[in-house]
């Protein structure tokens, strides 16, 4: 079996769907040696901000002299992205092997009555947990893939369980209620381990901390401490269980915000990642390692500064190229989109604003387009090369329907979108790629072989 072999196995599998529950991955990791009990954890769910709080947590862990795994999903350019250690991802010769000692024995699972074929993203979850232990990092930060409760990434005890928020996502599966959809973000809780959370819907909260209560697991609140002036309301005084911080200044490619936590008081901290939201995110990293302080995990101010100010994450309000300024953010639904138009307004400056969208047609289709699209003075509709991409002329239609819209166009392939939208704008304007992983992945891809 060769690389390209593998990865052709691994997404063969995709035809099994998503099938939550956990005896399958427990099965499957039984059969590893159960990989999982050899590691330290942080697992982070949570409806948005996932990803970019665990390429935070991991810069800073990185720059205060650690070895981090960090397990994502989905990848923007090529699979092995999503099983990292450092930044640097798993070898093609090391992904080979770890599919090798991972195929035998989904086989035996398969031949399972009871248990059934394991989907793809079990598989792809047990061979990480297997690659990384036997790489031996110090901590590997586990992002849900979908959920919580009954995720192929919940079979882990970490040391902390971290859940950035809560909104409507991928309802056919956790349900149409924010209620509904916490209780399975809530499932990664562990007795007795802390949970962090910016989630600030009272409604998510109290969930959460009855959760934890229940667990007997302590519960941190990471809060937007500044009020309308852009001052403290507590003059940065500690307060039990709630960490604190207030975004202070956008600079030219990053911003600086303040940060109160439970031990420590940092002041002008310089982020690299743009978007307010992503301070709220580098807030909760700061939180997360507070407590891994804790489990004897070294927390250093200079290490945390570099870190911060060091951390990339692709394909979040990703600048491709300056002139015009080309922006690239994985925004699918209606809660990130929302973020992406605030902070499209607050970083950017632009006389006309071109957006190429294309969305998943089992996504709010109205939520995620209805909250940017008026912003837009030409938007073009596209779809990524995967099948659930939503009709672009559908979406179309349903615009002209609803009235009130910017220009739109229809362009199936996605290098001829993106080559228009270019062309269309003049060095004054805004070029917005978003709606999706998958269409912000083509574009990246196509981006830097043609452009």
């Amino acid at each position: 079996m060769n690389f390209e072999e593998a990865i052709q196995w691994i997404h063969s599998i995709g035809r099994f769907g998503v099938r939550p529950g956990l005896e399958r991955i427990t099965a499957l990791l039984e059969r590893l040696g159960n990989p999982h009990h050899k590691l330290s954890f942080v697992h982070i769910g949570g409806t948005n901000g996932k990803g970019s709080t665990a390429a935070i947590l991991s810069s800073i862990l990185e720059a205060s002299g650690y070895q981090v795994g960090l397990y994502t999903s989905p990848y923007l350019e090529a699979f092995n992205n999503r099983i990292a250690i450092n930044g640097e991802d798993i070898s093609q010769e090391k992904l080979v092997e770890h599919v090798k000692r991972v195929h035998s024995v989904v086989e035996e699972i398969a031949a399972d009555p009871e248990l059934g074929h394991p989907t793809e993203f079990e598989v792809v979850t047990a061979l990480a947990l297997d690659y990384y232990a036997s790489a031996k990092p110090d901590l590997v930060i586990l992002e849900v893939g979908l959920g919580g409760r009954l995720d192929a990434t919940n079979v882990v005890t970490p040391l902390a369980s971290v859940i950035t928020n809560v909104s409507l996502d991928h309802t056919s599966v956790l349900g149409d209620t924010v209620e509904e959809v916490t209780f399975e973000k809530a499932g990664i809780i562990k007795d007795k381990v802390p949970v962090l959370t910016t989630a600030s819907d009272p409604v998510v909260q109290n969930l959460l901390k009855e959760t934890a209560s229940q667990k007997q697991s302590p519960y941190y609140q990471v809060v937007n401490s500044y009020n309308n002036k852009g001052n403290y309301e507590n003059n940065l005084t500690f307060s039990q269980g709630i960490i604190k911080f207030g975004h202070k200044e956008i600079l030219d490619g990053g911003q600086k915000f303040d940060y109160t936590g439970l031990n420590i008081i940092y002041n002008d901290l310089l982020l690299s990642l743009i978007g307010s939201y992503q301070v709220e995110n580098a807030a909760l990293a700061l939180a997360v390692m507070e407590v891994l302080n804790f489990e004897g995990f070294h927390l250093n101010e200079d290490s945390v500064r570099y870190g911060l100010a060091r951390v990339s994450w692709p394909g979040r309000m990703e600048v491709m190229q300056e002139s015009p300024p080309l922006v690239l953010d994985g925004a699918h639904n209606p809660a990130a989109i929302q973020e992406l138009s605030r902070a499209i307004k607050d970083f950017f400056k632009y006389e006309r604003l071109v957006i190429v969208m294309g969305i998943m047609e089992d996504k709010d289709v109205k939520g995620v387009m209805g909250n940017i699209i008026h912003q837009a003075d030409l938007l073009i509709l596209t779809r990524p090369e995967i099948p659930r991409a939503a009709d672009p002329h559908v979406l179309r239609d349903k615009l002209v329907e609803e009235g009130n819209i910017p220009h739109i166009l229809v362009e199936l392939d996605i290098r001829q979108a993106l080559g228009l939208a270019l062309s269309s704008a003049n060095e004054d304007d805004l070029v917005l790629v978003t709606g999706s992983f998958f269409t912000i992945s083509d574009a990246r891809k196509i981006y830097e072989k043609y452009f």
